[in-house]
């Protein structure tokens, strides 16, 4: 073995940590859900009858082939208004949603408004989205109008708690630094947070926009307009074969929106790369 050359530093031994030191965020989180996890394998109890499963599921799935298409007008015209609910409530969800998650911003709002806007948006979360149309039939009656206030409310919960959390992930010097020269707060909020927020964002909101299209498809259970009667008069004759049509149909739009989002989302972040990179 080759002598160490004289001039080598000295190898120093490092403390080891006990082991309440070595806890971090990330590992009292996951030790948590660890333990929640164990708290909860009593939910797969089954019936404790002895049922083949896999009988069960081959039985229920072929019902719904082949797939009745005789059925592709009608739910072409209920995908439509489907789709229109989806798109009205998730627009103005976004709208409303943009003040209420800078309230709710810790690096934007005063300390004392972001307890109550947090507690609104859990709230809104909090009531499930059939609730929220059978709040909205109630107050505008069985139509479409219905599902598009209840998606509404119930959507301003989840991009309200987004977009907050988003302003509060991007780096506010930027922002600060443009307050201490004197700008307001919208412009430090325009060209000091919203930059660095705005991928965030839309990738929020085109996921919002998918997931009201899915939720669209079940509020018509309560008379909200949409597929949701159309399925729900599949189910009551248990004629699978047309809801395994209407399945493939909103698949088909669903995976529309996703490569959609993917194409926005990359030309977006290809935009803020490229700009980045040439004001260097």
């Amino acid at each position: 073995m080759s002598p160490e050359p004289a001039n080598s530093p000295p190898v120093v031994a490092l403390p080891e940590l006990k082991w309440h030191e070595r806890l971090n965020v990330f590992t009292v989180t996951l030790l948590a859900f660890l333990l929640a996890v164990l708290a909860s394998l009593p939910a797969l109890r089954g019936s404790g009858r002895q049922l083949d499963y896999w009988a069960n599921i081959r039985r229920f799935l072929g019902y719904f082939f082949p797939p009745d298409f005789s059925v592709w007008q009608e739910t072409l015209r209920a995908l439509g208004e489907t789709f229109q609910i989806a798109v009205m409530a998730t627009l103005f969800a976004t709208l409303l949603s943009f003040p209420l998650a800078a309230l709710g911003a810790r690096t934007i709002a005063p300390r004392w408004l972001v307890l109550p806007a947090r507690l609104l948006m859990n709230g809104a979360r909090t009531i499930p989205s059939l609730v929220w149309a059978l709040i909205g039939v109630a107050i505008v009656g069985a139509n479409p109008l219905a599902g598009v206030i209840g998606l509404t409310f119930y959507s301003l919960g989840y991009l309200g708690k987004f977009f907050s959390d988003a302003f509060e992930s991007v780096d506010a010097e930027v922002a600060r630094g443009l307050r201490a020269i004197g700008a307001d707060r919208v412009q430090a909020f325009q060209h000091g947070l919203w930059p660095h927020a705005k991928p965030l964002v839309i990738s929020h909101v085109l996921w919002m926009l998918e997931y009201n299209l899915r939720a669209a498809s079940i509020i018509g259970y309560v008379g909200a307009g949409g597929l949701g009667m159309q399925l729900a008069s599949y189910y009551e004759y248990y004629a699978w074969e047309k809801v395994a049509t209407v399945l493939i149909f909103i698949l088909a739009l669903v995976t529309l929106l996703d490569l959609l989002g993917e194409w926005v989302r990359g030309r977006i972040t290809k935009k803020l790369g490229g700009g980045r990179l040439g004001g260097r």
